[in-house]
């Protein structure tokens, strides 16, 4: 019985995230604030389905599943790579390397203008 609400609560739980990150991605102003939810928020739901996946697997069956810890494992790493990538398209591509604000170190540019000349923006 006690089984049967972990798996109910995490379920729960990822489809509240599912369904912030969702309405995150739909009513967000642009895209870098519409990139934190379904990165963040979206991210954690399908992982929460996973893992109350694992649960049921393990506490019904008897028997570890690693192939939902393996999806797991690689949602958590792909999607703040990809979300970093993107960010780094939209930064580079809208925003002139003269608006950013100055580096930290003295002599230094960002990472994602090198290579790109500040005057043709």
């Amino acid at each position: 019985m006690i089984l049967d609400y972990v798996i109910a609560a995490l379920l729960v739980i990822a489809g509240f995230f599912g369904l912030v990150g969702s309405f995150g991605l739909l009513k967000l102003p642009d895209q870098m604030t519409r990139l934190h939810a379904p990165t963040k928020a979206t991210t954690l739901g399908v992982g929460g389905v996973l893992i109350a996946s694992m649960v049921y697997f393990f506490g019904v069956a008897g028997t570890l599943s690693f192939h939902e810890l393996m999806i797991t494992l690689f949602l958590f790493l792909a999607a703040p790579i990809t979300a970093f990538f993107i960010a780094r398209v939209q930064l580079r591509n809208h925003v002139a390397e003269r608006d950013l604000p100055n580096p930290a170190r003295e002599g230094t540019r960002w990472a994602g203008h090198l290579g790109q000349d500040s005057s043709s923006d």
